[in-house]
């Protein structure tokens, strides 16, 4: 592939392609816009912003609920050489929260959203005495309804140093930090992706990802389209109402390169464990890239040992490593490989230790799988604490320079620098060893926490949960890993709390409930601590707290602490009702939920909310939707609304 010097080219090249893009919103729900009415569209758009006053410079800020209209106003944006900061929309407060805090930072930002979108932003602003924010709403918002152009827009003559767009990272909500990517950096990422993966024009995409996310917009739009490639972008909402909808679809499009997170596999299985799928040949599927969080060895094998029958090779599955500030990509394997794995004892993997590996069996044991090299134009080094490289099977810090590497933060001169060691290589946060030349990801030098494929900051959670009376932020500790046996991270909170367990059953309860309500996470365990260690300097040690938990010193107050159910579904005298208990109950985990629990309150993820809703309709068909959950939060209302379907 070449190496275009901007977007706009890029986009110019492959208006002239015979190829589209296929926006799946639905089973039977779909539009396809191909690369030449893109680029009318994009520019019709584009007129309409500069009518507004928009110049080259000015950020437009895309928060849409269409992937469709996303990707228009993307790129109409570019075409002016406006920068588009992309946001993905939420229902929490701290999704909203975020936006404001955004809006603030940026120069002389315009937000381009829909009508409803819209009304509850500002009439959350207005409750939350943000006259500022409800004065830019109010003046500086494009309706997807009303940007009906006149005329074209006049494309802006970008150079490759000019920046191309604003990428914040998913987890930084009290105070999100914009990586500020050129046209350089991306140009340069999407030819090394390209290359390194074998994509071809011939080829065809499928993904679910967010258009919001660096592996959903510049993984499987931006680098498939600079190839000349079809693609299928899912709405990620479908994928989690109908997971099995994403399989389906490759199946029918004959898919050749998908995606996907840790989770996305194991919320697929789930429901085809329990349904199958008939009639699935999934043999055009050469790679599915798996990154964005902690990959685990043993989803991946479960997910490829399920598909085998239905054609899924094991070299399909393609465990990459990449990040935000590098624009996306970093390190890749070699198309065709099957993918491999090291064995190691997990009490060898502090910075400058040499990883000492050990049978699978091993009660130390864990696993990590190789990403691959270092794809063109970025290198890959390993440090230690003093930003030494260190050698080969040495754990260390992992740094990056290169033409994909981000020069800077937006607006924060003091995050670009601690983002920089003094010889000008990327603090990347992460901790990682080179294999045989493959590098492998051992953890996280920085506090984030992943879940679902997303970013979150243990302070945020943590600021949400010092609200409760009687705690702060010196007595709440939020950590994320996976345990052992375990395939996907938990979510962990640790309180400081000396009393009786019987005193402390009350806060388990408020603490799920208040960052369920505000995050839409669940808390998979909550553990009083009679005391938080910290450095010298006062830092909070959060790996220290993790290795007891990992080393079972908690496991006696866990077992302590852990509810009976609710009621027991022989208890209700409604035969319905009882059996929504019974299946709320088995995704639900050790949650108290019964019949007149309010869903939304109960500390219950939405992702599990969707399993629930996905089982009861495996057992009821059509008899229920996710979106009647917001009518009828209870389990009671529930049966009662179902009945009323009968």
């Amino acid at each position: 592939m070449q190496l275009y010097s901007t977007l706009t080219d890029l986009l110019r090249d492959a208006r002239d392609k015979n190829r589209e893009i296929r926006f799946i919103d639905g089973e039977k729900d779909e539009s396809i816009v191909s690369f030449r009415v893109l680029w009318d569209r994009a520019n019709a758009l584009l007129g309409s912003l500069q009518a507004r006053g928009m110049e080259a410079g000015d950020e437009l800020i895309i928060f849409s609920k269409s992937n469709e209209s996303f990707v228009v106003a993307f790129w109409a944006a570019i075409l002016g050489g406006i920068v588009p900061v992309p946001v993905a929309v939420g229902i929490s407060d701290e999704h909203r929260l975020k936006l404001f805090r955004i809006l603030s930072q940026l120069d002389r930002a315009t937000l381009f959203t829909e009508t409803d979108l819209l009304e509850r932003l500002l009439e959350f602003s207005k409750a939350q005495e943000r006259d500022d924010i409800t004065s830019l709403l109010e003046n500086r918002t494009a309706l997807i309804s009303d940007t009906e152009a006149s005329a074209d827009g006049v494309v802006h003559p970008a150079t490759a140093d000019d920046i191309a767009f604003i990428q914040y990272s998913s987890g930084s909500t009290s105070d999100p930090k914009g990586v500020v990517l050129t046209h350089r950096n991306l140009c340069t990422n999407i030819r090394a992706i390209v290359e390194a993966c074998g994509w071809s024009d011939d080829d065809q995409s499928l993904s679910w990802m967010p258009l919001t996310h660096d592996m959903g917009l510049i993984g499987y739009h931006l680098s498939v389209l600079g190839v000349g490639m079809n693609h299928a972008v899912m709405d990620t909402n479908v994928f989690v109402r109908r997971p099995l909808l994403w399989m389906s679809k490759a199946n029918e499009l004959r898919a050749t390169q998908l995606c996907s997170p840790n989770f996305g596999y194991k919320h697929f299985l789930k429901l085809f464990q329990r349904k199958g799928m008939d009639d699935l040949d999934l043999s055009c599927v050469k790679l599915i890239l798996n990154g964005a969080e902690p990959i685990s060895w043993d989803l991946c094998e479960e997910f490829l040992d399920a598909l085998a029958p239905h054609g899924l090779s094991r070299t399909a599955m393609f465990p990459v490593y990449g990040l935000a500030e590098a624009t996306v990509g970093v390190s890749i394997p070699k198309p065709g490989t099957v993918y491999s794995r090291i064995i190691v004892d997990r009490h060898s993997l502090r910075v400058g230790d040499e990883y000492r590996e050990v049978p699978p069996g091993d009660p130390d044991a864990i696993s990590f799988v190789l990403v691959g090299n270092a794809i063109r134009d970025v290198s890959i080094r390993v440090v230690d604490d003093n930003d030494q490289p260190l050698p080969a099977r040495r754990i260390g810090n992992i740094q990056l320079h290169g033409g994909s590497v981000t020069e800077r933060i937006y607006g924060d001169d003091a995050a670009t620098r601690e983002l920089f060691t003094d010889d000008g290589w990327l603090r990347t946060g992460d901790c990682g060893v080179f294999v045989d030349d493959q590098l492998a990801i051992t953890g996280r030098k920085k506090d984030i926490i992943i879940v679902n494929g997303q970013n979150y900051y243990p302070h945020d959670i943590e600021e949400i949960v010092a609200r409760l009376d009687g705690l702060d932020l010196n007595k709440v500790v939020v950590a994320g890993a996976t345990p052992k046996g375990g395939q996907t991270e938990e979510l962990i909170a640790f309180i400081l709390h000396r009393q009786s367990a019987a005193e402390f059953l009350p806060l388990i309860a408020q603490v799920r409930d208040l960052i369920g309500e505000q995050t839409g996470l669940a808390v998979d365990q909550i553990i009083p601590v009679a005391r938080i260690p910290k450095t010298t300097s006062g830092k909070v040690q959060r790996a220290r707290l993790l290795q007891s938990y990992f080393d079972g010193e908690f496991d006696g107050v866990i077992a302590e602490l852990r509810p009976a159910a609710a009621v027991d579904a022989d208890e209700d005298s409604d035969p319905l009702v009882a059996e929504l208990v019974s299946i709320c109950r088995e995704f639900s985990k050790d949650r108290k939920v019964g019949p007149d629990d309010n869903l939304f309150e109960v500390g219950v993820s939405s992702l599990t909310l969707t399993e629930i809703v996905l089982a009861i309709d495996e057992k009821h068909p059509g008899k229920l939707d996710i979106s009647d959950l917001f009518d009828y939060p209870t389990l009671r209302e529930i049966a009662a609304f179902m009945k009323g379907k009968s």
